[in-house]
């Protein structure tokens, strides 16, 4: 159970393996801009939440309508800042690309497979998607939250080994019968 939560925490948290400086930094730089120029779409979906469920939401067809425009403001505007940081980023991406999707199934139902129509949708959907996957990179704060889990991890391992060799030997005796079975 420990090694699934552990391989869980790494899924979310460990960025992708690239040490140089300049893909980091760059990296960096494309999370920062994504999630910068996202944060006004979700602004701009509260401050019209009704006029933003009726375009856009019922468009689609989708129960609950004025739930699910709070739903898309909600991952827009805190996810956004999330990515920017570097906090949570595959999981705040996730939701950000997912919205987008949603955005492109609306804009394909309002205006057809228009490409100057879907363009930014799709760029931000698979901009959001890639950091879904990749994750956030080294200069975030999922990195050094990594750094301090793996860093609790080697010290927890160290005191299980010292624990470990200053346990007294026993000696093996030869099992008999059904417990012959279960020392193999």
């Amino acid at each position: 159970m420990l090694t699934l939560i552990n391989r869980a925490l790494g899924i979310v948290f460990l960025p992708s393996a690239s040490d140089s400086l300049l893909p980091q930094i760059a990296w960096t730089i494309f999370r920062v801009v994504c999630g910068f120029t996202m944060i006004h779409n979700g602004l701009d979906k509260f401050a019209d939440i009704p006029g933003f469920s009726e375009a856009y939401v019922e468009v689609i067809g989708l129960p609950f309508p004025i739930f699910f425009a709070y739903v898309a403001a909600a991952t827009e505007t805190i996810g956004a800042p999330l990515v920017m940081i570097g906090l949570g980023t595959r999981l705040a991406a996730l939701g950000l690309a997912s919205t987008m999707f949603v955005a492109m199934y609306h804009h394909i139902l309002v205006g057809g497979f228009s490409i100057p129509y879907l363009e930014l949708s799709m760029v931000y959907a698979a901009s959001f998607l890639f950091l879904a996957v990749i994750g956030a990179g080294q200069f975030s704060v999922d990195a050094l939250i990594a750094k301090v889990i793996t860093k609790n991890q080697v010290q927890s391992l160290e005191v299980s080994l010292q624990a470990e060799s200053s346990e007294p030997a026993v000696a093996e005796t030869k099992a008999t019968g059904w417990g012959s079975y279960l020392s193999r």
